[in-house]
């Protein structure tokens, strides 16, 4: 199982040098892979849960190619309907070329309101959008020609080279965990990538729950790929009430075992816990990084003590 950081690309402490810190910092830990995220608009319900100034994640994963060496890059996730998919296929195409196959595609399909009102898209068409999009994105990555007559694109006689690096095409990572989202994962995706979950949920509803909706779609078990929160504390959490990944080194190394047996294939963690305030002091998320790596993961083997 493969262990990635979540990179805080917003608040205050978002500069050019904190950046190229996590960056380092995760691969000289030894972790695998490592995530930035979307957003395009900063509407006030953006802005409640991440502060300025946001880093926007096609440019900054271009910036990761060329300063980092070995660890994947990806994102968690492009959220699909603020994009133009031809672009968003050419900008990871080049991104997964110039990485020299080290991109990771996650994917969503967006939750803020006034952000979709702001890009002038339909809020209540953002599922149908991100996966005719997704659709047009996969035929890019494998015709040098294409054309699409869809409900939201149309083009003709399209040129997509480069390719990405990567064959068929980088791994897709699909959030959510709506029917439509399961959906879209098994008929579009190569893992499923569900945010802050427990591991008792992933075994008793998520997981089953997309068993039955791959089945359904004649397709294959899509990989598990969950984001999981990072909260280190000194004492255990009721576990009544935490979510994988909180509390004390014992309950993350148990929930890191718990999400291995379960299939999971990769984790990413984050340490963002919606508290704006603790994004101007980065040094306690590297510190919880370094703790875990040192005291739980085995990083090179890709193992856990």
């Amino acid at each position: 199982m493969k262990i990635g950081v979540n990179l805080i690309n917003f608040g205050p402490s978002a500069k050019p040098e904190n950046l190229r810190r996590w960056a380092s910092l995760s691969e000289d830990l030894g972790y695998h892979f490592l995530m930035t995220s979307d957003h395009v608009a900063m509407t006030p319900d953006v802005q409640a849960r991440f502060p300025a100034p946001f880093y926007e994640p096609f440019s900054t994963l271009g910036w990761l190619a060329g300063v980092t060496r070995n660890i994947a890059i990806g994102s968690t996730v492009i959220i699909l309907p603020y994009h133009n998919p031809l672009e968003v296929a050419r900008a990871f195409a080049n991104i997964d070329q110039l990485s020299g196959g080290r991109c990771i595609f996650g994917v969503g399909v967006g939750w803020a309101q006034q952000e979709f009102e702001a890009l002038g898209i339909p809020f209540n068409r953002r599922g149908a959008i991100s996966s005719e999009y997704l659709t047009v994105i996969k035929q890019a990555w494998a015709e040098e020609f294409s054309s699409f007559d869809g409900a939201f694109i149309r083009f003709k006689d399209v040129q997509n080279t480069p390719f990405p690096a990567q064959k068929p095409h980088p791994p897709i990572w699909v959030g959510g965990k709506s029917p439509g989202a399961l959906r879209r994962v098994a008929r579009l995706g190569d893992a499923w990538h569900p945010l802050r979950v427990t591991v008792q949920w992933m075994r008793g509803t998520g997981l089953p729950q997309l068993a039955e909706i791959a089945d359904q779609e004649g397709k294959d078990m899509p990989g598990i790929c969950p984001r999981i929160m990072l909260r280190l504390t000194e004492g255990q959490v009721d576990d009544d009430t935490r979510t994988a990944g909180e509390g004390s080194l014992d309950q993350i190394r148990a929930d890191l075992h718990g999400l291995q047996d379960l299939g999971c294939s990769h984790v990413l963690l984050d340490t963002y816990t919606d508290d704006v305030a603790a994004t101007a002091n980065p040094e306690d998320a590297w510190r919880m990084y370094e703790a875990l790596a040192e005291k739980v993961l085995d990083l090179n083997a890709e193992t856990l003590r």
